[in-house]
């Protein structure tokens, strides 16, 4: 039996820091001829779980590279066919994995694979245990009706620099792109211009909903005006088949995340953990900066230093001994400060999903 390793195509654990990894394998540790042999293996314990409910790649099709600290290829070419030991030189070496060659946009094409810096000894065996992530990112558009009649004959794109992907009304696929800028432009009778622009991140499907805002307006070049509801971003969250969500956020130590949270609409009695960030919610704005008017709500986010509304989580903040100390108004100090929240996910609360009902909390 060909191993195989599985994981979710937009759900992947998280790569080590590609920098550090460089920095490790740029430092010559050796290769004075001593020997020493790589063995490497996917691990395949999920295999069977997978199998039942999966068609992701045989890890035998992957593309292996393994190259020295001075950027020479050790062994090139398909995992399957690489030998069970590789003798080498004791030294630094930088051991690359991918499961296709991705270098334009694609549908429907997640890429996985992964890269390690190992220091394989000298007389000795170094055993290698690859992963198996998504490297590349993707982009999926929802178009609201609403949309379709203002622009009948409308034409969405998705694009980068290395290409672009017309996306269709009816088009559900994801579009996948290498990590960078990716731009969604409309042509609408021979005109085009870009609705929005972000930055993708390996690992990270961005869900867009498109719409026509509820107040419309006519401009002067007779167009009309476009809402971007960007509100839906999985761009951190990780899942390993075989590895339990069960009781994610009963307790603070087992907290979701900000992230986790905006796919867990309707869960109750949850703890969430993020970072104060702001406050005085509108349905179109987040104060991010002193000093602040409203008791009732905070925001949180994944990381400290956010400043766009749409990565964040709406709090309400109840009335008594809760409100009066986590409030920015009376405690500007608790900004960038990490929470944790017991509370009910509500899909909408002042245009996002956000926190109510909260019942205790931890403030770090």
């Amino acid at each position: 039996m060909r191993k195989r390793f599985f994981r979710f195509p937009a759900l992947q654990a998280i790569l080590l820091p590609a920098l550090l990894m460089t920095a490790a394998c740029s430092k010559d540790h050796g290769q004075d001829g001593t020997a020493g042999r790589i063995r490497l293996s996917f691990p395949d314990e999920m295999y069977k779980a997978a199998l039942e409910h999966f068609e992701l790649p045989d890890t035998n099709d992957f593309i292996l590279d393994i190259r020295n600290s001075a950027g020479k290829s050790v062994y090139s070419g398909y995992y399957g066919d690489s030998p069970e030991a590789i003798s080498v030189p004791a030294g630094s070496y930088t051991v690359k994995v991918k499961s296709i060659e991705f270098d334009k946009p694609r549908f429907s094409v997640p890429q996985f694979g992964d890269e390690q810096c190992v220091v394989v000894p000298s007389d000795g065996d170094l055993n290698v245990r690859l992963e198996c992530r998504q490297i590349n990112s993707g982009i999926r558009l929802k178009v609201s009706p609403d949309f379709l009649t203002a622009f009948p004959d409308g034409v969405l794109f998705v694009s980068s620099d290395e290409g672009s992907l017309m996306y269709g009304y009816s088009e559900k696929r994801i579009a996948y792109f290498n990590p960078g800028t990716v731009s969604v432009i409309m042509n609408d009778g021979g005109s085009s211009r870009t609705l929005m622009t972000r930055t993708l991140s390996a690992r990270e499907i961005l869900t867009v909903g498109i719409y026509v805002s509820d107040d419309i307006q006519e401009e002067d070049s007779g167009t009309l005006s476009i809402s971007i509801d960007t509100a839906r971003i999985w761009n951190d969250e990780s899942y390993v088949i075989g590895a339990s969500d069960d009781g994610k956020g009963n307790t603070p130590e087992n907290a979701m995340s900000v992230n986790q949270a905006r796919a867990s609409i309707g869960d109750k009695d949850v703890w969430v953990c993020g970072y104060i960030v702001g406050g005085d919610l509108s349905k179109s704005s987040v104060s991010f900066q002193p000093p602040f008017s409203s008791r009732t709500n905070i925001a949180v986010a994944t990381r400290s230093t956010a400043s766009d509304k749409s990565v964040c989580l709406s709090v309400s903040l109840p009335d008594g001994d809760l409100r009066d100390a986590l409030n920015l108004v009376d405690h500007p100090e608790n900004l960038g400060r990490r929470l944790y929240l017991n509370g009910d996910i509500v899909e909408s609360y002042f245009g996002l999903v956000g926190i109510k009902n909260v019942s205790d909390y931890i403030l770090k």
